[in-house]
């Protein structure tokens, strides 16, 4: 039960973090008038940059498994608070009823900031995200041998050329790696995983290790296609959502959430496979208004069978390439 009652805090003032940060930053002189200071280029600076920093703390506090650092920043963050609207009642030109009333509703906010940082520091809490793991697979066709998806797919240093929101994944010895995706609201998480079971040419198992942004785990088999065409390719995974489930509906809203976007990355791996590259539409690279002929497409190269280094080529197509793949919309299945 406090567990529980822990989490709805933090989660509250997460989302209060986020609203406050927002209205600081693209209204900061209504802000400044409800506060009870004047409205000038002084005072909103100072708003917009409490803000930025407000709405760093929320989207932590919402992104951690475990965010009682953030907890601690907003605490830090309202004592400064505080102090600025100390400030603000020395000057005869504030409107000091209103400082006053904000002043008490600083106050308010930071016992339960301190209660809250207090109760997860100590072990009380164990984090934001206590709901169950969530799990799914996904298939797709491709047209290349199990060996070849097997032998791309093996070395997770091709994970960034087909995985958009993937920055980098480095080898740190034996079967460990260490991850680097980003996070919603220009955040960054991290995490570092573990191989636990590879057969060549046929499945790869993965889980991450302890203290992950992050838990995750899953597996990919490779097999051949009926009457040898092709190789169907699936993925299941099962990861611990950050924040909840609320962070994962917000999460489904922004197009970030795990099941949406591993569909895309399948898609975007089947292309780099059979043609060497992702293909893009013109209107997914130019935003807004733009010409409707694109530009014109640069030759296509053919991908080396056997290649172990990143594949990063993305462009714009508007032409067939130059040998005749698989279906090239052959839709991913979810199960």
């Amino acid at each position: 039960m406090q567990n529980d009652l822990t989490e709805r805090i933090a989660n509250g003032l997460g989302w209060f973090s986020v609203g406050l940060g927002l209205a600081e930053i693209m209204a900061p002189g209504s802000v400044a008038r409800f506060i009870g200071v004047s409205d000038d280029d002084g005072n909103r600076s100072l708003l917009r940059f409490y803000g930025f920093r407000e709405l760093a703390a929320g989207v932590g506090i919402l992104s951690q498994q475990q965010p009682t650092q953030w907890l601690w920043g907003r605490v830090g963050g309202d004592l400064l608070d505080i102090a600025s609207l100390g400030r603000a009642m020395t000057n005869d030109s504030n409107e000091k009823g209103k400082l006053t009333f904000a002043t008490a509703a600083v106050l308010g906010v930071t016992a339960l900031d301190v209660i809250c940082a207090k109760q997860m520091s100590e072990g009380q809490g164990n984090g934001i995200a206590s709901t169950s793991p969530r799990q799914f697979t996904k298939s797709i066709t491709v047209n290349c041998t199990p060996e070849q998806a097997y032998q791309y797919w093996h070395n997770f240093q091709n994970f960034p050329s087909f995985m958009s929101n993937l920055e980098s994944v480095e080898m740190t010895g034996g079967n460990r790696s260490h991850w680097r995706a980003k996070g919603p609201a220009g955040t960054t998480v991290e995490w570092d995983a573990e191989t636990i079971d590879d057969q060549p040419n046929s499945a790869i198992s993965w889980r991450s290790t302890e203290n992950a942004d992050i838990s995750n785990s899953g597996s990919v088999r490779f097999e051949r296609g009926p009457g040898g065409r092709g190789t169907i390719i699936h993925v299941e995974m099962s990861y611990q959502p950050p924040a909840g489930s609320i962070g994962t509906s917000i999460a489904k809203l922004l197009g970030k959430e795990p099941e949406q976007q591993i569909s895309q990355d399948l898609r975007h791996f089947k292309q780099i496979l059979e043609t060497g590259e992702i293909v893009h539409s013109d209107s997914s690279i130019h935003p807004g208004m733009h010409p409707a002929q694109p530009p014109a497409s640069a030759p296509v190269e053919n991908m080396p069978q056997h290649s172990t280094e990143p594949l990063v080529q993305q462009r714009t197509s508007t032409s067939e390439p130059n040998w005749a793949p698989m279906r090239q919309n052959e839709p991913v299945l979810t199960h």
